[in-house]
């Protein structure tokens, strides 16, 4: 996945439509949460066994939609926030590691 390339084609598509005055932080981030919440609904009376095998059953599609969605909407939120995202994710990694050190099995 191109971060980059995902985020051009996300920018484009705002343009075309004229959308970008309607993606503020603010908006962007209220999106954001409402798909979120709707891929929260898939699983949210599902047994531990269920949710393992969602993937294998009728709602998979709409799980998949909703992971989409919200990859976008984030896709979206650090472009118009100008955060770069290979950067942030590598630095939260270097400091979860360093917080939560690795068990020796």
């Amino acid at each position: 996945m191109n971060v980059e390339r995902l985020q051009d084609r996300l920018r484009q598509f705002a343009e075309e439509r004229d959308w970008v005055q309607f993606h503020t932080p603010k908006n962007l981030v209220m999106a954001l949460s409402v798909e979120a919440s709707e891929l929260l609904e898939i699983f949210q009376w599902l047994t531990p066994e269920e949710s393992q095998e969602v993937m294998a059953s009728p709602r998979a599609e709409e799980v998949k939609g909703e992971v989409a969605d919200i990859l976008i909407y984030l896709l979206r939120l650090t472009d118009v926030l100008g955060v770069d995202l290979d950067a942030v994710v590598a630095e939260k990694i270097g400091n979860n590691a360093s917080r939560f050190p690795a068990v020796d099995l």
